[in-house]
């Protein structure tokens, strides 16, 4: 074996040694890179699973459009139910006259076919479930609409 030989092996090996070794580790860091990133994927996916089932069974999620209507003829009381449902985070979307002023119970109306959010308003109104009704109409762009009838003195506490 002639020199150059040798000189070319003992260089040779130092050098496979170290890029062996950074090749090594750099594995080691992505390996733990990938399953942290996999193990925080399926963290949110079960996250986010496990919140649309918790909200179907618990109060309705996200805004209910409401619309206030007064049938019972007094001025300005369809304003006063509109503060008070704002207050309580309601989205007030339509607010005017009944197509006629002889309601005596308040009712709620569901539109959209999810009862949980007219029974919702109803308990933060305070009014019977029994005066909870439902009308799907794809025509309207809200959740529920709100008739005020001559017992609304009830429900201004």
């Amino acid at each position: 074996m002639n020199i150059k030989t040798q000189e070319t092996k003992l260089h040779k090996k130092p050098y496979s040694t170290n890029i062996k070794l950074f090749l090594n580790i750099s594995i080691l860091i992505l390996s733990f890179a990938i399953i942290f990133l996999g193990y925080s994927l399926v963290s949110k996916i079960k996250a986010i699973y496990s919140q649309a089932e918790s909200s179907d069974s618990l109060l309705p999620s996200g805004v209910i459009q409401v619309e206030v209507l007064n049938g019972c003829g007094v001025s300005k009381i369809a304003d006063k139910f509109m503060d008070i449902l704002r207050e309580k985070n309601f989205d007030v979307v339509n607010l005017g006259n009944y197509r006629s002023f002889d309601i005596d119970k308040t009712i709620v109306i569901d539109r959209s076919g999810k009862s949980e959010k007219a029974e919702y308003l109803a308990e933060v109104i305070g009014i019977d479930k029994w005066n909870v009704i439902q009308q799907k109409n794809k025509n309207y762009f809200l959740d529920v609409s709100l008739i005020i009838g001559k017992d609304y003195n009830n429900f201004l506490k």
